[in-house]
């Protein structure tokens, strides 16, 4: 018998849900510092209770004292502000005080500077051609009919980023027959391709590796021998060449160390990837701003240098500092001036919009100071676990997320978006915040180590090997073991892969 028929029932679940202010405060932890500009920015356009204060503040600096960390009782709480409450009046005197951002905190390390970057900073970026746009234009110089024009739009269209032409020619042919009503031989479509390998940059739209190579030597101007035994060896020894079996070579093209050598000075000095030529516009995009600054001045005192202080600043580039408008109060006051309670209509829509701007100004200023004290309290631990390398360039220890997130009560996913993407800048470069952050490893000493203390060493290692006969991995294993590095081989091969060097018979030289 078959039944049929619903079942009710209960489930009790527990979940945690994050509130609209600790969602903007963690979308603004996450923000580097020219992100943060531009979200500033935006918020100020939005919000017209939110306007820029006093830029003229003096830079805070953190002294080694406060580096120094205790472990706090209890964890800390985020959160939220107590809303402004809809039903009572505003407090503008708490507002106007305690919520403006005095900007302190947005000073820039270099100071100064401002009136000239607001007179420039609204001019537009200068045009830059594209390489497409460049070769179109050398294109249209050459003498081609409008069929050759036609093959050449399509050869052009197929370039890779790197500039090569994988395109199979046989689809060129096609396409042009589908869209243009033309029939077009292979041998056509070749010989336009030949002609502009030769345009700038010399090998645009070769086939492979091996054409684009011996195009750009066949148009140098290296001294002819060498030329030729280039073109001889890419030709009829590519193999070999690959693989870099050197007396194969010499045997084969008759020459002896020094003239092979220049041959493989030449072919390296040629452009692999002829296509891949920067643009100033992306390169501005690349720029790394570094989001601190972290100095170390030793004591003047004599015998004293190790008891200096460190100087650690927040850059803050072109933010301004924040404030609640005081218009707004003059507003709000003419509008409490009016006999009687609101109607329903301007007044009220009025008192709501002013209520709800201060609001959502208010949350904002409190998360940009939240995200202050967090990314602050964050690079003062990373600078006392690491005070060896702040000091002095190396001693890098181990050092994990979970490291700097019990010290400062916080959570590790929280370490992890100030850490993701950020820099600072030190006496020794500039170096982005996971860079600090590895696993340990343990020397015969029992001591541990950082794994890029031990990737630094291997790097060095291989840097100084004899490259007429590289380590292979099982080698440098047993040349880290002697160093006192306790490292399995597979590790040293996922160090060295890490390190974008090449397995020992690549990185065979003549020497």
């Amino acid at each position: 018998m078959l039944k049929t028929g619903q079942n009710i029932s209960q489930k009790q679940s527990l979940q945690q849900k994050l509130s609209p202010q600790q969602i903007q405060f963690v979308k603004l932890l996450q923000l580097p510092t020219i992100g943060l500009e531009q979200r500033v920015k935006q918020e100020i356009e939005m919000n017209p209770v939110l306007e820029e204060g006093d830029p003229l503040a003096p830079e805070e600096t953190i002294s080694e004292n406060e580096i120094e960390w205790e472990e706090p009782e209890a964890k800390e709480e985020s959160g939220d502000p107590d809303p402004v409450d809809q039903n009572e009046d505003i407090d503008w005197d708490s507002f106007l005080h305690n919520t403006e951002y005095d900007g302190m905190n947005y000073s820039s390390p270099s100071g100064g500077g401002g009136a000239i970057d607001e007179d420039w900073k609204d001019l537009p970026n200068p045009y830059h051609e594209t390489l497409l746009e460049e070769l179109e234009q050398q294109v249209s110089l050459l003498d081609l009919d409008d069929e050759e024009m036609l093959i050449a739009d399509q050869i052009l269209g197929s370039l890779d980023e790197d500039g090569y032409f994988r395109r199979e020619i046989d689809a060129v042919v096609d396409n042009i027959a589908f869209n243009h009503g033309r029939l077009v031989n292979k041998e056509k479509v070749e010989k336009v391709r030949k002609q502009i390998q030769k345009l700038e940059p010399v090998g645009i739209a070769s086939r492979d590796l091996r054409d684009c190579l011996l195009c750009q030597i066949r148009h140098s101007d290296a001294d002819d021998e060498i030329r030729e035994l280039a073109i001889k060896l890419l030709e009829n020894e590519w193999e070999a060449f690959e693989k870099k079996h050197f007396e194969k070579l010499k045997s084969r093209l008759n020459v002896g160390n020094e003239e092979l050598k220049e041959v493989f000075d030449l072919i390296k000095g040629m452009n692999p990837r002829p296509g891949g030529v920067s643009n100033p516009d992306t390169d501005n995009q690349q720029y790394i701003e570094p989001d601190f600054e972290v100095y170390y001045e030793p004591s003047e005192e004599e015998g004293k240098q190790d008891e200096g202080e460190f100087v650690i600043r927040l850059s803050q580039r072109n933010i301004p500092p924040l404030r609640i408008s005081p218009d707004y109060k003059m507003m709000w006051e003419n509008l409490k001036k009016k006999k009687g309670k609101p109607k329903k209509g301007e007044d009220s829509e009025a008192r709501k919009f002013i209520k709800d701007k201060v609001e959502s100004a208010q949350w904002f200023i409190d998360s940009i100071k939240q995200r202050h004290n967090t990314l602050m309290k964050t690079m003062r631990t990373i600078v006392a676990l690491q005070e060896d390398f702040f000091k002095h360039g190396e001693g890098l220890k181990p050092m994990i997320l979970k490291d700097v997130a019990e010290r400062i009560n916080m959570d590790i996913s929280t370490v992890s978006r100030v850490v993701n993407g950020k820099y600072v800048q030190t006496n020794f470069g500039v170096y982005e915040l996971k860079y600090f952050f590895s696993e340990g490893l343990e020397t015969e000493s029992g001591e541990d180590v950082s794994s890029r203390e031990v990737k630094n060493i291997l790097a060095d290692v291989i840097q100084n090997e004899n490259k007429k006969k590289p380590y292979s991995d099982q080698a440098l294993t047993e040349i880290l073991k002697e160093k006192g590095y306790k490292v399995a081989r597979r590790t040293v091969s996922k160090y060295r892969e890490n390190l974008q060097i090449p397995v020992a018979r690549l990185r065979k030289q003549i020497i």
